[in-house]
């Protein structure tokens, strides 16, 4: 198991860190796609207390651009090792929450966050919280893959070991490296072309090149933010049998547009919206995604996962 020094303490690092369009599917149908064979991540145990890491606990959190408000007093725990789900139409901030778990969002400028979010137990946005260890301790994956492109595929996933300095070295790197592009099911493709361009790979390969530079530093929380609106079926699969593998580690929220890998994938969905004037987003409605999609308790959740909008 990789593991990481990073805590949310002050420390001295100088490191610089198009949905898919699904077709109406009513909700009675979309429970069902999760009724396979093995076990859907709703019925998946839970972590036994004492053991969890990766708890988030958001409170009153809003998100600024400037004087324009994006995002409006979200309250909301994801437990540990498990998969959530954030939902909703464009527009209505789920980028900018992950975004602002992680704190991103403070590097646009004007932008600014209010509230508290806390991992396990620490506020990330403390004034002794060192920013760039935050972005470590909760990883992003983007909407298109983003590895460096002239980087060799080895490099790509030592880059963030060696941004931060004091890491492994030698063949502590190489299996560090090596354990990494397991965990993100890569290695039987790339074993024998690690000093290769992460460019030659393919876009699906990409991202799990992504996925293995993130869990490189040993993270607590990855966040996904739509990572397979960029890949095909195929593709798309072996990130989602991915995801459920990496959730028995860490922590994992997921933002998509498409509502069956909501259900496929996901212990828990969260459903956002705009208010009426239609410029700020909000949290509707949270639970278990089988709660989520087969019995919502408000009807605007009911009207988005049957199809009426959106």
């Amino acid at each position: 198991m990789i593991e990481t020094q990073d805590r949310l303490e002050p420390a001295p690092v100088d490191s610089a860190p198009s949905a898919t369009s699904e077709a109406w599917t009513p909700a009675s149908s979309l429970v069902s796609l999760s009724k396979r064979p093995n076990p859907s991540p709703a019925t998946e145990p839970a972590p036994q207390a004492g053991q969890q890491t990766g708890h988030l606990q958001l409170n009153g959190v809003s998100a600024y651009y400037g004087s324009f408000q994006a995002l409006r007093d979200v309250d909301l725990e994801l437990a540990p090792r498990r998969i959530h789900a954030v939902i909703g139409p464009s527009g209505c901030g789920k980028s900018t929450l992950i975004r602002a778990v992680n704190r991103m969002h403070e590097l646009t400028p004007d932008a600014r966050v209010t509230g508290s979010i806390q991992l396990d137990g620490r506020d990330i946005y403390g004034p002794s919280t060192n920013a760039v260890r935050v972005r470590r301790v909760i990883g992003m994956v983007f909407q298109r893959p983003n590895p460096f492109p002239t980087m060799s595929i080895f490099d790509n996933v030592a880059a963030g070991l060696k941004l931060a300095g004091g890491g492994p070295k030698g063949g502590q790197l190489r299996a560090v490296v090596e354990e990494s592009l397991h965990k993100a099911a890569l290695w039987d493709q790339v074993k024998d072309k690690l000093k290769n361009r992460a460019g030659t790979l393919s876009g699906g390969q990409q991202q799990r090149l992504c996925i293995a530079r993130a869990l490189a530093v040993g993270p607590k929380v990855l966040l996904m933010d739509e990572p397979c609106s960029a890949l095909d079926p195929i593709a798309t699969g072996r990130i989602e049998d991915l995801i459920r593998e990496l959730s028995h580690e860490v922590t994992i929220v997921i933002v998509t547009h498409n509502l069956q890998q909501a259900v496929r994938v996901s212990h828990t969905t969260s459903f956002f919206l705009l208010e009426d004037n239609r410029q700020t987003g909000y949290l509707v409605e949270t639970g278990s995604t089988e709660q989520i999609f087969s019995s919502p308790k408000r009807q605007l959740t009911q009207d988005y996962v049957s199809g009426r909008f959106g």
